[in-house]
């Protein structure tokens, strides 16, 4: 990447008013395997794709709980993703301890984002080189948040990070209308599929992606965050894989000056009692 005399620190702005060391921060996002994140109005999944340096060392860990009530997913430098998960930790805890109560989702991602514009500011410092997805349920409702190396936070309905993300959120932005009825399979479903979408032809596999979910029971308790096994998450997508398989039902053409319909059968302009919604 081309260098300029203003990017030797963080606190140096550009002529154009830019932080390069930030931006570069933020390249770093984009370099790191894609993650997931969408929600419903009870409940908020995370999913991240497994990649490996070699095929001699295992995958890093991209997924992380926070609280019973919250986790994030990350994409960039997994060292800084450790820390920081680890600070957020200990801000739930805190939390808790004093309130006797769960840190709402809103201001567990100010904090983490309060933390990560201290390293935008100051000399000896450098910014965060991960975007973190932190997903949490509170009296509110599911939520989801996408917190940037620059400081900035936003709430989103679905997002996916990482590399090859745009063909991710491509898929989700087609799709995201109808999260909010979603149940709890249907959300794993589209995770899956939108990290998919980000893999370039290679098989989707239950040891490749990692999926954790996060919501309210029937009876309105939490359903603390955890992790999916591999075992239910491979049964899904070859459900899914199935699904896709399955040839279309065959639909018998009448040509002209052929037999008349029988007689039950209902008239043409009638519209189909089970007819499936276009696959968009």
């Amino acid at each position: 990447m081309f260098r300029n005399q203003y990017d030797t620190d963080v606190t140096t702005w550009s002529p154009a008013g830019r932080l390069f060391q930030v931006e570069y921060a933020m390249e770093a996002v984009k370099q790191g395997s894609a993650c997931v994140g969408l929600r419903s109005a009870t409940h908020a999944v995370l999913a991240a794709a497994n990649k490996s340096n070699s095929e001699l060392s295992s995958h890093q860990r991209k997924v992380f709980r926070v609280a019973d009530h919250a986790g994030v997913a990350l994409a960039g430098l997994t060292a800084d993703g450790r820390v920081l998960s680890r600070f957020l930790r200990n801000e739930c805890i805190n939390h808790a301890f004093v309130y006797d109560a769960p840190l709402p989702i809103s201001r567990l991602a100010l904090r983490l984002a309060d933390k990560a514009q201290v390293c935008t500011q100051r000399s000896w410092k450098r910014p965060y080189g991960v975007g973190l997805l932190v997903a949490g349920l509170d009296e509110s409702g599911a939520h989801l948040y996408y917190n940037c190396p620059s400081g900035n936070y936003f709430e989103y309905q679905a997002f996916a990070i990482g590399s090859r993300s745009q063909a991710a959120k491509t898929y989700l932005e087609r799709r995201f209308e109808k999260f909010n009825d979603y149940t709890p399979d249907q959300l794993i479903r589209d995770a899956l599929s939108a990290i998919k979408e980000t893999l370039q032809g290679e098989k989707l596999t239950s040891s490749n992606c990692t999926i954790a979910i996060v919501g309210t029971k029937e009876d309105g308790t939490v359903e603390p965050f955890s992790m999916i096994d591999s075992q239910r998450i491979q049964e899904i997508i070859d459900s899914m894989e199935a699904a896709d398989e399955a040839p279309p039902a065959d639909v018998p053409m009448q040509e002209d000056g052929g037999d008349a319909p029988p007689p039950d059968a209902p008239p043409a302009d009638a519209p189909a009692a089970d007819a499936a919604p276009m696959d968009i």
